[in-house]
């Protein structure tokens, strides 16, 4: 009989083939299969997991993971009711088939950054070259990143700027699921994205307490996000990109159905003068903002230094974006801010039944060499945005959004190898 293998922390378990994936997804078929499985004993392992929150559980995640990684058909799995301290740690593959990775329990990273690994210093779990694998679970990833940001220039500008790691990484992978799971505390980034191409982010992710929920970085293409809960933190984000006159390249992101709440963005593409690549085929929609400072902005003047940034004339493309079905309030007069490079515009910026308010006042649109267009009800107003297109205002909805907007179900394009620089982090 074929075996399927549970790697926990505490030990290998193994069972018939298939139980795993009903012991996760279909809790009517497992009762005959738990009444019935046998363990063998001649290859459990013990990991030496504590789970206690303040043993060193490092060693053990990475022996399983090692297991893990080489079995076809495991389900990495981390218990629930359990607490597991956690170092930086990369989990590398690539990994055999249809791997299952189970988070049910609670991961927690060390919370002083004076004891923090120099080799790990911007990334906090990474996991990198997997193809096919599920992240799923009810399970929370807790950065513990109260004091990283005690001592944030962002925060008090008398602390010295330095870099933080991001609580979870995806990097040079693909055809990766994210599924149910809560990141909170984040020493900086919540969930970074590089490098990596079909990526799925979806039913109920709850991210919130730090810098972006999600950031999208170099590299990346066909990203859908879905039932997304992001705050308090800095939104939903592409970039940045282009940091060091570097090149940055992101393409077919889609986000649909989020509730941002209380962050200082909403969703945010972000460039640093500069840069060289592009940012295009990109849909924002069904989003519901609640008390943002920014809730929907384009930056190609992005700076995050305690220095000001010099003007440059080079800088990352972005176009074909779309705004759809977003409504909420505000606490920014200028809900919608298009700053755009003067010598390389945004262009095809498409805005679609988006309705934003502030209490007590009323709000505009920021244009800065963006062009494009709005069709249905857009408030505030975007009449700024410059677009040398004909009018598209009796045009059918379905066939814009095909016009502009590459279809989620649209292949995939490999990403050219010379892209595949180093993640390029923003400094706290």
């Amino acid at each position: 009989m074929d075996k399927l293998f549970i790697i926990t922390l505490l030990g290998l378990l193994i069972l018939a083939n298939g139980v795993a994936e009903n012991m996760v997804s279909d809790n009517f078929a497992i009762l005959e299969e738990l009444e019935s499985f046998e363990i063998d004993e001649e290859n459990d392992i013990a990991f030496g997991a504590v789970g206690d929150g303040i043993s060193d559980d490092t060693q053990a995640f990475v022996k399983a993971w090692d297991t893990a990684c080489a079995t076809p058909e495991a389900v990495f799995l981390v218990p629930s009711d359990r607490h597991y301290l956690v170092n930086a740690t990369r989990f590398k593959g690539p990994c055999e088939d249809r791997l299952v990775i189970q988070i049910d329990g609670t991961i927690v990273a060390p919370d002083e950054p004076k004891n923090w690994d120099p080799d790990h210093d911007r990334q906090w779990l990474e996991f990198s070259k997997l193809n096919g694998v599920v992240f799923q679970g009810n399970g929370v990833i807790d950065g513990s990143g109260s004091k990283w940001w005690a001592s944030s220039c962002k925060t008090n500008k008398t602390n010295p700027c330095r870099g933080a790691p991001s609580a979870l990484t995806i990097d040079s992978s693909s055809s990766v699921n994210v599924k149910g799971l809560t990141i909170k505390n984040s020493q900086q980034m919540h969930f970074v994205i590089s490098k990596s191409a079909s990526v799925r982010v979806s039913q109920d992710c709850k991210i919130g307490t730090g810098d972006d929920c999600i950031s999208i970085v170099n590299g990346s293409s066909g990203i859908k996000m879905k039932r997304i809960y992001c705050g308090p933190g800095h939104g939903v984000s592409i970039g940045s990109l282009g940091k060091d006159s570097s090149t940055g390249i992101v393409t077919k992101v889609v986000l649909d159905t989020a509730f941002i709440r209380e962050t200082t963005n909403g969703v945010r593409i972000k460039t640093w003068q500069g840069g060289n690549g592009y940012v295009r085929g990109v849909r924002f929609e069904n989003v519901r903002m609640e008390n943002v400072d920014n809730p929907i902005i384009i930056d190609q003047f992005y700076c995050d230094s305690p220095k000001s940034c010099q003007n440059q004339t080079s800088a990352v493309k972005i176009s074909e974006i779309m705004y759809r079905n977003i409504s909420g309030t505000t606490n920014s007069e200028k809900a919608m801010r298009f700053a755009c490079s003067d010598s390389v515009p945004c262009s095809n910026i498409i805005l679609s039944n988006v309705n934003l308010e502030m209490e007590d006042s009323t709000v505009e649109t920021y244009c800065n060499s963006a062009e494009g267009f709005g069709y249905g009800i857009v408030h505030p107003s975007a009449d700024c945005l410059n677009s040398h297109d004909k009018d598209y205002s009796s045009f059918d909805q379905t066939e814009l959004s095909q016009h502009y907007i590459l279809n989620e179900e649209t292949e995939i394009d490999e990403l050219p190898d010379s892209y595949s620089d180093h993640i390029v982090h923003s400094e706290l």
